[in-house]
């Protein structure tokens, strides 16, 4: 069966970083689009950053264009986000997710979900 397991959560001052981990099993990785997603107490699920399994192109929300870098290592099935200059706005429980889709920002196109790690940034 298939497993996403993100890990690398954490609390952190505003200004830090940090660098979250998904690691995927009961899946062929490479035929992935794999995802970033977040959700705030309150808020709905948004997306964060996606990258095509085709040509390993990268999209980003609007809000983190700059910040923060997606990227995935193939050899280790696992999927990464590079988080830097975090703001307390970046605070929610972060989730990765696949689908067979290209170019999609929509939860409900992905079809595999983790549990999320939670990612705290102080003021």
């Amino acid at each position: 069966q298939v497993q996403l397991v993100e890990s690398g959560g954490g609390l952190v001052q505003a200004g830090g970083s940090l660098r979250l981990s998904c690691a995927a099993s009961g899946l062929t990785f490479g035929s992935y689009t794999m995802g970033w997603f977040r959700q705030a107490p309150g808020k709905e699920r948004e997306f964060v950053a996606a990258i095509n399994w085709s040509d390993g192109g990268a999209y980003y929300a609007h809000s983190v264009k700059g910040r923060f870098t997606i990227s995935r290592d193939y050899a280790k099935n696992t999927l990464y986000l590079q988080t830097k200059s975090l703001k307390p706005e970046d605070t929610a429980v972060y989730y990765c997710a696949g689908t067979r889709r290209l170019g999609t920002t929509t939860t409900t196109d992905y079809d595999y979900w983790g549990q999320g790690t939670q990612v705290t940034v102080s003021s």
